[in-house]
């Protein structure tokens, strides 16, 4: 199995795009990966021109690097599935410029927050009704999906920690009853630890998933909280293993992405991280490679 190994932008250039796109690029080719997963919203800004992702794409190609997938953070605070119809409509404005910008860039796949019953690390953040967060998020995601087949970018709906979609049945369903072919799974394997065991998400989303994130988590205090995100991808509860194996059963080929935020180091967390997202790179090739 031959995948592209990447490292996600926020380990190496922050949160809010400290480092500059073309120095994350080459500090990816310096760690011997294949790719990287810019950040939208951040590095990659909302109104970024034509000229700026041409400056990209050429800074990519000129050191060997992939761009096959896009992350952000901006659906944590304007979803696609918020009771407030307007809120609704700026997640959707959001969501074609993320794609169209992705097109631009030939990246394949964005990753997506469908929506949210409640944030549980946000405690002014509102609790929406489960049943209106699957009708809202499924409507606005239908609404999406035409773009998403004419540009050929998947919208990749990533499991995360929202009180939403919390088995891969349940998850298998719901993309099912979206029924578009651009329209597939973002699988986190770490996220998935706190609901179950990754393997079996694997096994029954097969060929829906679109890419692949990865860190550990370790189930302390019964899976207690976002300390369980620690530092080093080798130390926790996944049998990467048995991860490696399901993905082979259902010929995954896409990317495999190192998202590397240890809030075990909260309260103190503090990125870019630059000897954390090198040695994040390392342990990356020794797992997969």
């Amino acid at each position: 199995m031959k995948n592209m190994l990447a490292l996600n932008y926020w380990v190496m250039g922050g949160f809010e795009g400290q480092v500059d796109y073309c120095t994350a690029i080459k500090q990816a080719k310096e760690y011997g990966l294949d790719g990287i997963e810019l950040t939208f919203g951040e590095v990659i800004k909302e109104d970024i021109t034509d000229t700026e992702l041409a400056n990209i794409k050429e800074c990519a190609k000129e050191n060997g690097i992939e761009l096959k997938t896009l992350a952000t953070g901006f659906y944590w605070g304007v979803s696609l599935s918020s009771e407030d119809e307007e809120e609704r409509k700026r997640a959707i404005t959001f969501t074609k410029k993320y794609l169209n910008a992705a097109a631009k860039l030939g990246v394949k796949s964005i990753l997506v927050i469908p929506g949210a019953v409640e944030v549980p690390w946000d405690e002014n953040a509102k609790v929406v009704p489960y049943d209106v967060v699957w009708k809202n998020s499924i409507a606005s995601l239908k609404e999406l999906a035409p773009l998403a087949e004419e540009l050929s970018v998947n919208m990749a709906l990533e499991n995360v920690w929202n009180n939403f979609l919390l088995s891969p049945i349940e998850m298998k369903y719901y993309l099912d009853t979206i029924g578009s072919n651009f329209i597939g799974a973002y699988f986190d394997v770490g996220n998935a630890v706190r609901v179950g065991v990754p393997e079996h998400w694997i096994k029954i989303l097969g060929n829906r998933i679109k890419a692949i994130h990865v860190k550990n988590f370790k189930r302390e205090d019964a899976c207690g909280g976002l300390h369980g995100f620690g530092d080093n991808i080798l130390e926790g509860d996944i049998n990467f293993d048995n991860i490696k194996s399901a993905l082979e059963d259902i010929n995954y080929s896409g990317p495999i992405t190192a998202e590397m935020i240890p809030f075990s180091r909260l309260p103190d967390l503090v990125l870019p991280d630059e000897p954390l997202a090198k040695v994040t790179a390392e342990r990356l090739l020794e797992l997969f490679k």
